[in-house]
């Protein structure tokens, strides 16, 4: 997609994990043919920012060559899908996941966001992340496939595990579903009726304690190439995780310098902003970074009214409009405001960040 600094080019890498070779040659690919910066997204993709359309083409055969992307573009629009970061070899995650990417081509044509979240460990810990298909560990202890927006799902086999999934996405464009166009919105009848509860989610603190490697947190999932290039060099490192939490998991490796879990910067969302996004009349990331401390909720900067950074509601949101922003509780970019046509000096003050 076209962006205000060139075009960004999604990368979903299979089973969400660059060896440590991949990793290197992304990072020196995102220099040569973008701008050096790389977005860790929600989705647990990559995005690489900064391409000029005449190196869209080489960019692209890398990544296939590299084995981080797939030659036929509708074969990568089914792959929307994301791996709960702390799968190991052979487990069930790790086993839907192989099923499901050898039949990529039975799923049908799906609307551009569809996304499937393969969750199933101990308990769920994607329920925050975004999709509309989600296996993940029920209350009874068996493996369950839910379509987003409904409390329930069904018990799955792991061997039926990538047919039923099939199935339900089928129902789905049968259905009307791409008319909706998630999974959440579209309220049909399901197919089955379902019946199976998941089970509590985990805490963020007990995935990423069974996950093989420490957790390198980036502020605003924003990391530069130079920065990725770094960390696969590191003797150890294996593989590069990625992870809904704007941050990677790094397989063999005990402690990380990056940003740690829990930190505020990681619970801020703001998107680039201006200059960057020609439709932001606001900088941004800058007024988040220095307002994060003081904010003990969600907090979402947003360039613009669209909330490109962050859907859902957040406990504090600032739009930018006519050069200053409006701020909002519990609400989405957008919504009516509390205050309007602040400052940044105004907005820092009013919670005791000046």
């Amino acid at each position: 997609m076209e962006a205000g600094d060139g075009l960004l080019i999604r990368v979903r890498p299979p089973l969400g994990r660059l060896t440590a070779m991949q990793a290197a040659a992304l990072a020196d690919a995102a220099r040569q043919h973008g701008n050096g910066l790389i977005d860790l997204t929600n989705r647990a993709a990559l995005q690489i920012r900064g391409v000029a359309a005449q190196g869209y083409t080489v960019l692209v055969e890398r990544l296939v060559a590299l084995g981080l992307t797939d030659a036929d573009p509708a074969r990568e629009a089914r792959s929307a899908v994301i791996l709960t970061p702390d799968w190991q070899p052979g487990d069930d995650s790790h086993r839907i996941a192989e099923a499901l990417l050898e039949r990529l081509d039975d799923l049908p044509d799906l609307p551009p966001k569809i996304g499937v979240a393969i969750d199933t460990g101990p308990a769920p810990a994607l329920q925050q992340a975004p999709a509309d298909f989600r296996f993940e560990r029920g209350e009874c202890g068996a493996i369950i496939l839910r379509a987003e927006g409904r409390a329930l799902g069904v018990p799955v086999a792991i061997d039926d595990a990538a047919q039923a999934l099939i199935a339900l996405t089928r129902w789905f464009v049968d259905s009307g579903g791409p008319a909706a166009g998630r999974m959440a919105r579209h309220q049909a009848p399901l197919p089955s009726e379902p019946a199976a509860a998941p089970a509590a989610a985990r805490p963020l603190q007990n995935v990423l304690a069974q996950a093989p490697g420490a957790f390198y947190g980036a502020p605003f999932g924003q990391i530069e190439a130079d920065e990725i290039a770094a960390i696969a060099s590191q003797p150890g490192i294996v593989a590069l995780r990625l992870t809904p939490w704007r941050g990677l998991i790094l397989e063999g490796c005990i402690e990380a310098s990056g940003l740690a879990a829990f930190d505020p910067l990681l619970r801020a969302d703001a998107c680039t902003g201006a200059p960057a996004c020609p439709q932001a009349g606001v900088a941004t990331r800058d007024l988040a970074a220095r307002l994060a401390p003081f904010i003990r909720g969600s907090l979402h900067v947003s360039g613009c009214a669209k909330g490109c950074a962050r859907p859902s509601p957040a406990e504090i949101v600032l739009t930018g409009r006519d050069g200053r922003f409006d701020l909002a509780r519990n609400a989405r970019a957008g919504s009516p405001p509390e205050h309007t046509a602040l400052t940044p000096s105004q907005i820092l003050a009013l919670f005791g960040a000046s």
